[in-house]
């Protein structure tokens, strides 16, 4: 029996799609019709140069032909130079070989835009942090030990192996209260904001931090959703705001660290946000967009742990690992575990397994934790120079949100957001001015600022980038 499957093993090869009926119409018989199709393909570039063709017994057996039938063509077709046979390597289209056809008149080449020199937009991590060697030594471990079950038809929570690892971690480094039944794995923020709102699991309007992300906007748009802003100021959301919406059910705020303006939400704000979803039947979203990421304060625990019947946890490892990955999860309330995944087995993509296996092995056997570690320490480097590039270089220039996160937010005069990003475009610094995370229906006054983000230039270009950003400041006002 093992003689066979060697035996036909040999004869296993790369598919190649000859249309012969197209070659018969020449004459000459079906070893002709198998040259001209052949050429075809060559002279019309199907075929690249280098491409490999099928041993001569494999595609004999797909065509319906004799075996000499094929050998005798690729021997023709070697002889004449469109292929080209060595030892060990096969019979392969001839690196000359390109196609026939009539030239083509070259066209205008499309206009792309130059590149930024340096990237100081928020949310992104430096790509070069993340952990290639740790990651396939965890992913190797992870599918050496899965399974065979865990390649068949999956569960729309995850992989039990991650909703363990997550709940342990989650419990012991953000205070969150779960088990894993209550863990559902997504593949991001967003796409957990549309399962929610989009799969009509939760209902609108929804009230949101005057300040956030457009992009979530969007999403809650194109789902119908009407947001209402909450004030902001230096303690986060104004969450007694919440008690006058009547209308609203349910509010997404960014607890651990506002996004963007900085800072954490205050203990009686975040006890009285509780209030409001228990006395109402609300819902809270808290988005722990970067909660590992603290420098200069004690850790802020989950809002969570204060009433996880009330609370939807959303994370995902955008800032810590990395956006490519296309990970996250969702700590739910019981009440909103069984609409969730029915909605999330009809319009969702799954996430990986595999990129869920190798996370649970990344978490469980510590490289996740000395990955935070490790970057935390270079993160908190990167904002200390560039707070101290902006004290001796621009002392007009406010600087806040840092004591946590991926970014801070430069405070600039009056009227001057619009000339600095301008002039951030002409110098190719790809940074955010303050105004486009503004809710279109905010009351609070307006700040001239910009969200600088310091993680995501390489290391050997960060002291360029941070030059670049002094150069396009404003000046300090005429006698200060």
């Amino acid at each position: 029996m093992s003689d066979s499957w060697v035996n036909s093993a040999e004869h296993v090869g790369s598919d190649l799609y000859v249309d012969l009926k197209a070659g018969m119409a020449g004459g000459g018989g079906r070893r002709a019709a198998l040259g001209r199709a052949l050429r075809e393909a060559i002279g019309d570039g199907r075929l690249a140069p280098g491409t490999r063709l099928p041993p001569y017994r494999s595609l004999a057996a797909d065509l319906g032909l004799a075996r000499n039938t094929v050998a005798e063509t690729y021997a023709e077709l070697v002889a004449e130079g469109w292929l080209v046979a060595r030892q060990g390597s096969g019979t392969r289209v001839a690196p000359r070989a390109e196609p026939v056809g009539p030239p083509r008149a070259p066209g205008p080449a499309p206009a792309r835009p130059e590149p930024p020199a340096h990237i100081l937009r928020q949310g992104l991590p430096d790509p070069a942090s993340f952990p290639r060697t740790a990651w396939v030594a965890a992913a190797r471990r992870a599918l050496n030990a899965a399974p065979h079950e865990a390649f068949g038809p999956g569960d729309p929570r995850g992989r039990p192996e991650l909703r363990r690892a997550l709940a342990a971690y989650l419990s012991r480094a953000r205070g969150v209260r779960t088990d894993p039944e209550r863990i559902v794995v997504c593949s991001g923020f967003a796409p957990a904001l549309r399962l929610l709102f989009g799969g009509k699991v939760l209902r609108g309007p929804l009230a949101v931090e005057s300040y956030g992300l457009p992009f979530h906007r969007s999403i809650l748009r194109a789902a119908h959703v009407r947001t209402a802003p909450l004030t902001l100021d230096e303690h986060g959301a104004r969450t007694t705001e919440l008690f006058a919406l009547k209308d609203v059910r349910a509010a997404l705020l960014t607890p651990a660290h506002q996004f963007p303006t900085g800072g954490p939400l205050h203990a009686e704000r975040r006890a009285a946000a509780v209030d409001w979803a228990r006395g109402g039947g609300g819902v809270l979203l808290e988005d722990d967009y970067d909660g590992e990421f603290r420098y200069d304060r004690e850790p802020v625990g989950a809002v969570q742990g204060l009433d996880p019947q009330r609370v939807v946890y959303l994370g995902s490892l955008s800032k810590s690992l990395s956006p490519a990955l296309r990970l996250g999860w969702m700590v739910l309330p019981d009440h909103l575990v069984e609409p969730v995944l029915r909605v999330k087995g009809e319009r969702e993509a799954w996430a990986g397994v595999t990129d869920q296996l190798t996370l649970a092995d990344f978490i469980e056997s510590g490289h996740y934790d000395r990955h935070v570690r490790r970057t935390r320490q270079r993160y908190r480097d990167r904002r200390d120079r560039l707070v101290a590039l902006l004290a001796r270089r621009a002392p007009h220039i406010t600087l806040t949100g840092v004591a946590a996160g991926l970014h801070a937010v430069l405070g600039l005069p009056p009227g001057t957001e619009r000339p600095v990003t301008e002039a951030a475009a002409r110098e190719r610094i790809a940074v955010d001015g303050l105004a486009v995370f503004r809710h279109p229906a905010a009351t609070m006054p307006a700040r001239d600022g910009l969200v600088v983000g310091y993680a995501a230039p390489p290391d050997h270009g960060f002291g360029a980038a941070l030059d670049a950003l002094c150069r396009i400041l404003p000046p300090p006002p005429a006698g200060g």
